[in-house]
This record gives C-alpha cells, sequence and structure tokens, in this order.
C-alpha cells in the first residue's frame, strides 16, 4: 500500500491492485468471475514498461474464443529480444475471452458474441461486464491498439488489415502492417475497435486463417506486423536504410467486398484459393449432388481477390463460400500477396 501511494499519480500503471513502474515487466491475472462451480477466471495479461516514455499499446487475441492463431502471435512476440528497448508501455492480452477459449468455442457460455458487447456495463450480461473490465483495466490505458482475429469456424481468411482507413493516422499504420489487402471498414456497433475508436485509441483489426488452427504463414504475417507497428508509433528503434527498403512492400485498399453464396444445395469442389485473382463470370467452385449430378457453377460477380473461404465443402442453398474484395488493379495485389512468403523470410 505504501508504495501505492508513493507512485500513484506520478508514472505507475495501475491493474486491478497492482502498480506497474517505467522499468518493469511484469504478468498479472485480471479477475473477471467466477463459474457457478466457484472457480474464479482471469484474463491473464504481460505488462512491458520501458524506461523512457512513449505510446502505450495494447496488443489483444482471442476475442472469439476459438480464434487462436492470436494466441500464438502474442506468444512468439513476447519472446523477441527488442522488447526489452522499448520506449512507451506494452500490454499484451493473449486471451481476452477465457470462457470461450477453455470451451474452443466463439461465443461466451450464453451464446453471445463478445465482441458485441463493448464497450459494456458493471452491471450487464457476462459479455457486458467483462467488456466493461477490459475496456477500464486496458483500453482505457492505451494510445494505440491491435486486435488480431481469424476467420470464424469452417471459414479461412487472407491475411488483411480491416480499419477505419479514413483516418490518416489510421492508414499509415494500417498501409505499415505489411500485408498486401486492407479493407475500409465502418465500425460495427458493440466491437472493440468500436469503443476504442470513441476513446481516442488508434486501433487496427488484423484477420488471417482459420479457427482453432496455427498457422505458420499467419502466424509469421501477423508477429511481422505487431512489430512493424511498434516501430512506426516509436516504440521499437526504426529499420536502418537499407533494411527498410527490403520490407517496404505495397498495401492496396479494397474499394469493397462481396460473398459469393451458394446457388444449390449439395456438397463443393473449390477451383481457387486464398489470394488468387478472378475475373467477373469466372467459375470459382462447382457444386454438385452425391452422386455427382446436374452439377452447379458458382461464378464470381465482379473482378477481385479471394480474401476469405468456406473450409467445409457441404453447403445448403444460399450458404456464403466465398468472399471477394475488389480493388482497382487487382493483379497487382495478387503480385504483391505472392510476396508475403519470401518477405516473411527476411529479419524484423
Amino acid at each position: 500500500m505504501k508504495r501505492a501511494q508513493k507512485f500513484l499519480g506520478k508514472s505507475a500503471l495501475k491493474f486491478g491492485n497492482e502498480f506497474i513502474l517505467p522499468g518493469e515487466r511484469r504478468r498479472i491475472q485480471i479477475e473477471v468471475a467466477s463459474l457457478f462451480d466457484y472457480t474464479k477466471l482471469n484474463i491473464p495479461v504481460e505488462v512491458i514498461r520501458g524506461k523512457e516514455p512513449g505510446p502505450i499499446l495494447f496488443i489483444s487475441a482471442a476475442i472469439h474464443g476459438d480464434e487462436i492463431n492470436g494466441v500464438e502471435i502474442i506468444k512468439r512476440l513476447l519472446q523477441r529480444p527488442q522488447l526489452n528497448r522499448i520506449k512507451g508501455t506494452l500490454i499484451v492480452i493473449p486471451i481476452v475471452n477465457v470462457f470461450g477459449f477453455n470451451s474452443k468455442s466463439r461465443y461466451l457460455p450464453d451464446r453471445r458474441d463478445l465482441n458485441r458487447c463493448f464497450p459494456g456495463s458493471s452491471r450487464g450480461s457476462l459479455g457486458a461486464r467483462l467488456a466493461d473490465i477490459f475496456m477500464k483495466e486496458i483500453v482505457t490505458k492505451c494510445t494505440h491498439g491491435i486486435d488480431l482475429h481469424t476467420g470464424s469456424i469452417h471459414r479461412s481468411n487472407l491475411p488483411h488489415i480491416r480499419a477505419c482507413l479514413d483516418d490518416p493516422e489510421t492508414f499509415r499504420l494500417a498501409e505499415g502492417f505489411g500485408v498486401p489487402v486492407m479493407i475500409h471498414s465502418q465500425l460495427r456497433d458493440g466491437s472493440l475497435r468500436e469503443a476504442a475508436r470513441k476513446r481516442n485509441v488508434i486501433t487496427l483489426l488484423f484477420e488471417g486463417g482459420e479457427a482453432l488452427r496455427f498457422e505458420e504463414d499467419i502466424v509469421k504475417a501477423g508477429l511481422k506486423g505487431c512489430v512493424s507497428v511498434m516501430r512506426n508509433i516509436g516504440m521499437l528503434p526504426k529499420l536502418v536504410a537499407h533494411h527498410a527498403a527490403s520490407h517496404k512492400k505495397m498495401a492496396f485498399t479494397a474499394n469493397e467486398s462481396y460473398w459469393v453464396r451458394a446457388n444449390h444445395s449439395g456438397s463443393f469442389r473449390l477451383h481457387k484459393k486464398l489470394g488468387d485473382h478472378v475475373a467477373d463470370g469466372e467459375v470459382l467452385a462447382t457444386i454438385s449432388d452425391p452422386f455427382g449430378d446436374a452439377p452447379y457453377d458458382v461464378k464470381a460477380k465482379g473482378s477481385g481477390i479471394i480474401i476469405g473461404l468456406s473450409t467445409i465443402p457441404l453447403v445448403n442453398n444460399g450458404d456464403a463460400i466465398i468472399h471477394i474484395a475488389t480493388f482497382k488493379n487487382s493483379k497487382k495485389v495478387r503480385k504483391a500477396i505472392e510476396q508475403i512468403d519470401e518477405s516473411n523470410l527476411k529479419p524484423y
């Protein structure tokens, strides 16, 4: 208590009953609730404070409990020696939805989507209370944020950034993240990104891969992007000129996106993969019955890049199969996507 009184109001950051000073690196547990068997559930958090002042960045994963690529991204980020030399404060939350993570589920026990519960309420539902705690304990202390996601169950996403790209600083950081595709995404009611922006916390949402999987290419792209953002906001030193030139990539903003839906019930066979360029009217998949009779071709409704796919081949009429983003020059985007694997081999 004496330690808290000494530093409170100066340079200490308070998390629950913990006070963390510049130069300290600590792991803490933020209590969120108890289960009906009285088992306590806590959100695990690691706080790394540099000795010098600077931005305060949160990086969160598993707001949807089954979206775990971000958990691995954070795990690898925490092993990087550069973190010993940061300016400002890094707050990492590898598992936000501890309920869903423990049950391998996207949702909370009451089937609510936590990413529709922000900014939350201390008197609301379980999701509202968890969101309220997260906003008060994490977001309100920050200047920037990165929220890590994957596709939902049985869907896979091309690595891309979703953000409010009409804000110049958000656009700069989204472009610097280093993935070729950026989508200007309007804020959704109840999302962490919306709640953070209302508190002037610049926040990027990274999408990549599939639920309940660790995917090496996605993890590398997300890890590299997080480090890049830390460099761009002054938390880490910028790369020297010749390294910076080798890392420079083109990022492209999608004009819009659309889902191609099944035109018949049955099972489908894909003719395309994530990142492929498609032309207007091109056949993307074929749906047929269990005997292979009376096949139905599923066609693109406009040119673009495939950024999302259903990974389960069983569909009913009207089910979403393929997500396509449209660009002014889709072929240039395709070339940039082809360079992702090569760039991930370079140091960062």
